[in-house]
This record gives C-alpha cells, structure tokens and sequence, in this order.
C-alpha cells in the first residue's frame, strides 16, 4: 500500500542539485543489470518481474476511466518503468480488478504498447487477471470495532471489490487451462495456522469466531498458480500479495495472516504429505509436484530484519530447499537509506535490498517485494531498479509524492534448460 514517506533536506537538495539524464535514456542501473544469456541449444533465457504499481483507485471504475485514455501521467509512468527493465512475465500488485479483463486490457493497449518518453513499447500477448477477496463483504464485524461493514470487514481489506488487486502480463502463452487460484481456501483449514487470539479472554485463538473462520479466506487478495510455457516447458508463476502485517492492535491479525499467506507457497512447492491440505478453488487438492519448475513473485510486505512482520515470517520461503534467492539489490536503495535517515538508520539489513520507499519516522525503507527461483532454474541476473539521484530513471522512483509507486520493480533473470529458443 502506499504510506506517506518523509523526506529530509538532504533528499530535496541533492534532488534540486543533481539534475537527471534525460528519461529517454534510462536504462536499468548498472551496477544491477545483467545482459540475458544468449542460451546455448535447449536453453532459453527469461525476465521475471514483480511491481506494486500503486495502480489502485478510491472507488470501483476510477481506473477503467484512467485508463480509458493514454494521458494518466501515473500509468505513462508505470508503463515508462516496465519498458525500461523490458520483463518477459511481469506481475503487477495494487491493479484494481476489473471484469473482463477491461483495466488489463486498457493498461495493455494505452500504455505498454505505446513508447513511452522514447522507449521502445512492450508487447504482451497474454494476460492474466481474476477475482480478488479485497472489498467483499464477509457480513462479520472482522475487525472487532462494534460494526459491520467497510474496508476492515471486508475478506480482504478494501473499500470495494477488487481494489488491490494483481495482474500478469506474459510474452509467452499462459496455460489457462491449468491455473490454479486459492481465492477460497480457509485460513482455518491450514495446520498450525496462526489464528489471532482476543487478548480480552482467555480462551485461545478466539479473535473469531467459528462462524467468521468458516467464510475467512487465508489469502487477503489471491494466491495464483499461473503455468507458463517457455520454450515447450512449463514454470509456474506463484502469486500473491499478503496483507501487510500492520494497521491492526495486539492480536496481531494482520501480522499473522501475513505469515500464513507466506507460509503457503512454502508449503505448496514443497508439495507431498505437508501439502495435502491445500485445495484449490476447484477443490482439487494437494501442493506442486516435485521437479516442477517455479517462480514465487510478488509484494509480501515482509522483510527478514526489519519492519513489522513477524520475525521469521519471509524466511519461510528464503530458508526452503527448493527455493533460492538472488538477493536482487540497487546502489540507489543504499543511497536512499542514508539520505533520508530516520527509521533507517536503525535497520538490521543492508539496505542495498530495499524495494520499498516507506514512511522514514518509524517505519523506513525494507525488503518487501521478492522474485524467487526454483532451484531447478539457472539464475543469471537480478536487480531492482532503484536508480541513484540525478541519474537516468530516478525520476521515475523519486521521493514523496512518488511519480509511480512507493515499490520498486524487482526482475531475476533465470535460464530454463530444455526449452526450446524462439
């Protein structure tokens, strides 16, 4: 979501200071881009991306009328960012769902296929987009103020039905068929789940009750399985966007759910007996087959050091075995840590990481958004496109109010061997 960030003086002078290239002429930072291999025979390489876009709305067809025309400075923008890092499957978080593919399609038409300042336009023939739990009236008094009703009762937190939502955008064919989307798994259906305790009571886990656990969704948006074919083989784009693990009380709901969101696709790749418990929306049970390739992606709104997230919350995707994680990085991450000050200064983590521009008073910038492998995939790039003050594109990041997101964008460059090339 998007927070209010703080920026200090050194910020604004060294901005006015240091005037950027021109845009036209921004390409991903150096010190973060990796050429993709050319591939020998059966080797095919792919860019991955995730973006929380911050292309959500205040109110249901505010972003069909944005983008109903090429003239959104915040969606050019957007559009600007991707053409520049040039992904070949990329997933963008905060999208309002439309039906019907209407705001996809319209973001597809009016701004990826349109050059944007001079870059070259992207063309992505397949998209995927479905429904999403934010804004649906779950009927219940979810967050224990006394009403029924508004964005915190929702299933999903949201003043309306799909505000928040994602969108995947692909160079090559979606296996629509196949996709898997968990919608309507219950979070009382996963073993151990953290279910958050009413710290009136004594009873344990009693937050809800059993009737809100039996209409309760694990998945604040969605969690998606979305099979694409590169070059004859198959890998899985896993999805998701957990809720942020904040703006609730000592409960802690928003931070376990958050938790459990990630534990999921932890679980799901590790698939067997500890994954027997998923069903799917079509009620089809069971995690990944082993040896499939995969590609978790997405704004998990979790950092391992800092931040608000339980501890240990994301290192249930960093520390599994199948998974692995090219720790993409920027120098303009690191740049904005020291200049901006504040909450940062007293992170953990090496801010080289970062990939989200947060609010500098108490919470600072982390490690949110994430792009990671398979280990069965050969990674040979990685980066976030975090461009440094005054250099090409860091007018396109910026500082509050942001020109596009308070997110970065995130790419891995992975190999798929056995695949055929185009």
């Amino acid at each position: 979501m998007r927070v209010l960030a703080q920026c200090s003086a050194a910020v604004l002078a060294v901005s006015l200071l240091l005037a950027p290239a021109p845009a036209a002429l921004a390409r991903p930072a150096e010190e973060s881009r990796t050429v993709l291999p050319d591939g020998g025979q059966g080797q095919q390489g792919v860019r991955f991306a995730t973006f929380n876009a911050s292309l959500n709305r205040q109110a249901p067809g505010d972003l069909v009328r944005d983008l109903g025309t090429p003239n959104d400075a915040q969606a050019r923008a957007i559009a600007e960012v991707v053409q520049i890092n040039r992904p070949d499957v990329v997933l963008l978080n905060e999208f309002d769902y439309v039906p019907g593919n209407r705001a996809a399609d319209l973001f597809n038409r009016n701004y990826l296929q349109v050059g944007q300042n001079r870059q070259d336009p992207v063309d992505y023939p397949y998209v995927y987009t479905a429904p999403s739990n934010t804004g649906v009236p779950s009927g219940f008094d979810l967050d224990n103020d006394g009403g029924t009703g508004g964005a915190g009762d929702a299933l999903g937190f949201g003043t309306f039905e799909g505000q928040y939502g994602m969108v995947i955008y692909s160079r090559y064919p979606i296996q629509t068929e196949s996709v898997r989307t968990f919608q309507d798994f219950l979070w009382k259906d996963m073993p151990g789940a953290l279910l958050p305790d009413n710290p009136a009571t004594d009873t344990p886990g009693d937050w809800y009750s059993s009737a809100e656990l039996a209409v309760l969704p694990l998945s604040s948006k969605s969690h998606w399985d979305i099979p694409v074919v590169v070059g004859g083989r198959t890998v899985h784009v896993l999805a998701s966007h957990p809720t942020p693990p904040v703006f609730d009380g000592e409960e802690d709901r928003n931070g376990k759910r958050n938790s459990d969101e990630i534990r999921f696709w932890s679980d799901y790749v590790t698939g067997g007996a500890g994954a027997a418990y998923i069903y799917d929306d079509r009620r089809v049970a069971g995690g990944l087959p082993r040896g499939e390739r995969f590609v978790i992606m997405g704004d998990q709104n979790s950092d391992p050091l800092d931040g608000d997230s339980l501890p240990g919350s994301i290192d249930q995707l960093l520390r599994n075995r199948l998974i692995q994680d090219p720790l993409p990085s920027s120098n303009g991450a690191t740049e904005a840590s020291a200049l901006q000050g504040g909450a940062n200064a007293d992170h953990r983590g090496d801010p080289q990481f970062d990939t989200a521009d947060f609010e500098d008073r108490s919470a600072g910038n982390i490690r949110a958004d994430y792009v990671l492998p398979s280990r069965s995939l050969r990674v040979s790039g990685s980066g976030v496109f975090w461009p440094r003050v005054g250099t090409p594109g860091s007018e396109l990041t910026g500082i509050f109010p942001f020109p596009t997101s308070d997110h970065r964008l995130v790419y891995v460059d992975v190999t798929v061997n056995g695949a055929r090339q185009r």
